[in-house]
């Protein structure tokens, strides 16, 4: 994975006197050239700026603690500490509330899927994408939406749609209203905030309102933790 993309759609936030302060990323994978070649990709952003590499979970769970990445581009499959139980400790650190994790994989294999959102990642990339489809998902990952490759999401849909829902939230589901219902719903087909907006010809800010009163509504964590509720409520089918 070589070359980069513009910044559209930039993620650079505003410190202390509101100077610009490109995003914080940590790569974790334990091949030495992929984590090169994705220093390249991000390094090539003007809004984006790589903070450290650790080539295994236990390099990354201490790197992170050191540099407070705003996200982590996680790798599964590595020697010792692999990078579910490594996303499971990073999400669960308090001092690390601010850190997302995004996972990157070889592999669709369903159960890493649903253990990295059991883990608490915000996303799931395959190691293919576009290098500008990774830049953007850098981005969306750190502004709070949730990120799956599509063939991932269809996959994902399918299983939760085919397995038994004994607790299926309908209770939870009578608090909202019919607007926040069609977000949600929305939220579990994987649109991000700007394609929500225009499917409901809302604004953006109206987008980002209703996935507050639902986080809150729902007891969410996060924005992945809505797309498990889109599911289990039976908003979102199969493709």
């Amino acid at each position: 994975m070589v070359g980069g993309s513009g910044a559209a759609g930039g993620g650079v936030v505003a410190g202390a006197g509101g100077v610009a302060v490109p995003l914080r990323v940590l790569l974790v994978d334990d091949q030495p050239l992929l984590r090169r070649s994705l220093a390249v990709v991000i390094g090539h952003q003007p809004d984006l700026e790589v903070v450290g590499q650790a080539g295994d979970g236990a390099e990354a769970v201490s790197r992170a603690r050191a540099t407070r990445p705003d996200v982590v581009l996680m790798d599964v499959r590595m020697p010792g500490l692999d990078g579910l139980e490594a996303t499971r400790r990073i999400c669960a650190d308090p001092a690390l509330a601010g850190t997302r994790v995004l996972v990157l994989s070889m592999f669709e294999l369903d159960e890493y899927v649903y253990e990295a959102l059991q883990a608490g990642a915000s996303g799931f990339l395959l190691k293919d994408a576009q290098p500008e489809d990774l830049v953007d998902a850098v981005r969306r990952t750190c502004r709070g939406e949730s990120l799956f490759a599509p063939s991932i999401l269809t996959r994902l849909v399918a299983h939760y749609v085919a397995a038994p829902r004994p607790e299926r939230p309908a209770g939870a589901l009578r608090r909202l209203t019919p607007r926040e219902v069609e977000v949600l719903a929305l939220i579990g087909n994987g649109l991000a905030n700007d394609e929500i907006a225009a499917a409901l010809v809302i604004s953006v800010k109206t987008v980002k309102t209703h996935i507050t009163h639902l986080l809150a509504k729902l007891s969410a964590r996060d924005r992945a933790q809505l797309v498990i509720a889109a599911f289990n409520a039976g908003l979102v089918r199969p493709r």
